[in-house]
């Protein structure tokens, strides 16, 4: 078990910039359980959900969004469900992205990548394009040969298209990441 001296690295502002961001009560977390019994990936993360939400209330910005279990989170809304306190946990965990890459923090670079190339291809054609976005990953990545195998089962059914598709609304697709991107100015 790793002891934190909360003395050393604790950043007042913190846990008021994630309620902000939020908009959810952090200090209502009496740390129950509930979020990381119910999660189903906890087997996988480096620190569990409610150890996060106490964390947070700490003031423990560069543990937390150093942590790889915010990049895992696949935002099942499972804590969510069965926080006591109405706290939208998954909501909180997707702002600890946000603010993960807002300060240049990258523990899980794959899951970056993947997220970028996604962003990247809803942004170029107003929704996912699938097989750009894996030639995007697997260039970023170097994992040419990542799931290969899955290639005849999945070709034949006609599901990935090798261009792609026109769709309406692509305009206002493009002006939500035109807004986004004028914010960050």
């Amino acid at each position: 078990m790793e002891v934190i001296n909360i003395t050393k690295s604790y950043d007042p502002d913190f846990g008021a910039e994630v309620e902000a961001e939020s908009e959810q009560n952090v200090r209502l977390c009496y740390q129950c359980g509930n979020c990381t019994a119910g999660c189903p990936y906890t087997f996988a993360y480096d620190i569990p959900v409610s150890q996060i939400m106490r964390l947070v209330q700490a003031g423990q910005k560069e543990k937390v969004l150093s942590c790889r279990s915010i990049w895992i989170c696949a935002t099942c809304e499972s804590c969510t469900t069965r926080c006591p306190n109405d706290i939208d946990v998954a909501r909180l965990m997707d702002v600890l992205r946000h603010m993960a890459r807002r300060y240049n923090y990258n523990a899980v670079p794959t899951v970056r990548t993947f997220v970028d190339s996604f962003l990247n291809s809803v942004e170029k054609h107003g929704r996912v394009f699938e097989m750009g976005l894996m030639a995007a990953y697997m260039t970023k990545t170097g994992r040419f040969w990542t799931d290969t195998d899955l290639s005849p089962k999945v070709l034949p059914k006609g599901k990935l298209s090798f261009k792609p598709h026109r769709i309406q609304g692509r305009d206002e697709v493009a002006k939500i990441f035109e807004r986004y991107k004028e914010q960050q100015r």
